[in-house]
């Protein structure tokens, strides 16, 4: 049975809306508190299991590595199924095999990392599906602030993951003090389930083709690198505040905490600005590119204050917090509206991927360059990312608002 369109007016402005936000913003925390949680049981895994800090780092590989090999995957089901079906599957899976790990005994490294990678896989049914969902309840008008708002979810579940993994840890044991994450993933399948029905999509003929892929222009291509660069400048500053505030300036661990914890806060808040402002000017590729020339400035403020104004360094690292994280909604945004309702599940694995594998590379070998030639020298080079991105953004390319 179709839906008129007059029914999917009513829907994308229907209160509803709002709730599967919510939702959507809860399925995402969830997933990402088990994803990027491992890291904060880093010592007590090392105390518990005797491990070296590189055999820890295979612990903590093992979820991203998942969620990187099956991203795409899950964005097809999404496209080909609905969203409520995939998101509500995959946590459900990934609560199942969390709960494995926080409740069994310990099977042994390797199928425990198989376990974790198997965990990270399912989490990755959120990632792919959960924006899809967003962008079909929301009009155009709004879409801005509500992926805004989803991506928010990310720094939220890693926050949640900080505040009670490692004291669960200690009180409960290493892999038990994951019942926490697996228990959030099981009640968001649960709600998804059953609050959260597919956004209604533009009704097709029986037996009609759907469109053709949107990657045979440069387009979309031309929106993932740029959005896959910018990711350089959000990781520079994210991994190595804390560092550069201790070992540089002297700041105490727990005072340089707060400091960057409170940045994340204003990061997410950033995050909703932008959309909001896209939203206002009718795109989202042009405040793209400007948040990328400040993010070109604030690397390079940053590097003249590490020479000669450590007050302009750091100053630089509170705007650049906010700054380097704003285009990431405006992005995805971006990649759903181009691609379109029956491929923006797959477009939004590939927009996942490309930032996922970057993120990971990037504080490797900006710590490389940081290492042997100090960091106003990582940091120049960090900005040579976004001034690409300038460039690459398609803005004169981007489709004009319906």
């Amino acid at each position: 049975m179709t839906t008129p369109p007059a029914t999917r007016e009513d829907q994308v402005r229907s209160r509803r809306r709002w709730v599967v936000l919510a939702l959507g913003v809860l399925a995402q925390s969830s997933a990402c508190s088990f994803v990027y949680g491992i890291p904060f049981l880093v010592p007590t895994l090392r105390d518990t299991l005797g491990l070296s800090l590189a055999e820890a780092g295979v612990y903590v590989a093992g979820p991203t590595a998942g969620l990187l090999l099956t991203l795409i995957l899950w964005g097809a089901a999404a496209d080909r199924w609905g969203e409520r079906r995939v998101i509500a599957s995959g946590l459900g899976i990934q609560a199942l095999v969390v709960g494995l790990v926080a409740f069994l005994p310990h099977p042994g490294t390797v199928p425990l990392v198989v376990l974790l990678a198997l965990g990270g896989a399912a989490a990755a049914s959120v990632f792919a599906a959960s924006g899809r969902m967003v962008m079909g309840w929301f009009p155009r008008d709004e879409r801005g602030v509500a992926m805004g708002i989803r991506q928010t979810a990310q720094p939220l579940g890693v926050g949640v993951a900080g505040l009670t993994l490692p004291s669960l840890a200690a009180h409960v044991g290493v892999l038990p003090s994951l019942a926490l994450p697996a228990a959030l993933c099981l009640l968001s399948a649960v709600l998804v389930a059953a609050f959260a029905p597919d956004p209604a999509r533009p009704p097709r003929a029986p037996g009609e083709a759907g469109p053709g892929s949107p990657y045979g222009a440069p387009l979309l291509w031309r929106v993932h690198a740029a959005s896959a660069l910018l990711v350089v400048p959000q990781f520079a500053i994210a991994a190595f505040s804390t560092e550069y505030l201790v070992r540089e300036h002297g700041w105490a661990i727990a005072t340089a905490g707060v400091f960057v914890a409170v940045l994340q806060i204003a990061g997410a808040a950033g995050r909703i600005g932008a959309g909001w402002w896209s939203d206002r000017v009718g795109s989202r590729l042009r405040p793209m590119r400007q948040l990328a020339v400040g993010a070109t400035l604030v690397l390079l403020s940053f590097s003249l204050g590490d020479l000669v104004a450590p007050w302009l360094a750091i100053a630089s690292l509170a705007v650049g917090a906010v700054v380097s994280v704003a285009d990431n909604g405006l992005a995805f945004t971006a990649v759903a509206e181009i691609a379109g309702s029956s491929w923006s599940g797959r477009a939004l694995g590939i927009q996942n991927t490309g930032q996922n594998v970057v993120s990971s590379l990037a504080p490797i070998v900006l710590g490389a360059i940081i290492g042997g030639s100090g960091y106003a020298a990582g940091f120049a080079a960090a900005a040579l990312a976004p001034v690409l991105a300038i460039g690459v953004t398609p803005v004169r390319d981007e489709p004009a608002p319906d």
